[in-house]
């Protein structure tokens, strides 16, 4: 597929609209799919330090 301009490339034939907000979707889930388990893990970590804190405390 060629396309005469840059503008041309962005409206993808009228379906511009349709294809580059799913690229965006695509891209928040993939985003969405490596952070949360790294902020769990996270969380985790911080939420077992503070257990253990109050534990060696007592």
């Amino acid at each position: 597929m060629s396309f005469a301009s840059f503008g041309d490339f962005l409206a993808m034939g009228h379906h511009g609209l349709y294809v580059w907000s799913a690229y965006g979707i695509c891209l928040v889930v993939l985003a969405l799919n490596v952070a949360a388990p790294v902020l769990a893990r996270k969380r985790y970590l911080q939420q077992e330090a503070r257990r253990l804190r109050r534990e060696n405390g007592k």
